[in-house]
């Protein structure tokens, strides 16, 4: 289904906002992305948080934002 989108670029949320408790661990996210690249090539991804960013503490707001940084350098540097 993702395939018949064409040339157009995706947004991915993969980072999980329903649980504010928690901050994923760079891991989690790294697989996220790397399930998202199974379906979508990576000059098309976007990545993203899911909605809700804005309600969550600014310190679990980082955490989150930080995991999806690294991850996003470690799928990279594992993609050359």
């Amino acid at each position: 289904m993702l395939k018949a989108l064409g040339k157009k670029q995706l947004i991915v949320g993969v980072i999980d906002l329903s649980d504010e408790s928690a901050i994923e661990d760079e891991e989690t996210v790294a697989a996220r992305i790397r399930n998202a690249l199974r379906f979508v090539d990576p000059d098309r991804l976007i990545l993203a948080p899911d909605c809700g960013m804005k309600y969550l503490p600014r310190e679990k707001a980082f955490g989150k934002l930080s995991a999806l940084a690294k991850a996003a350098e470690r799928v990279r540097a594992e993609l050359g």
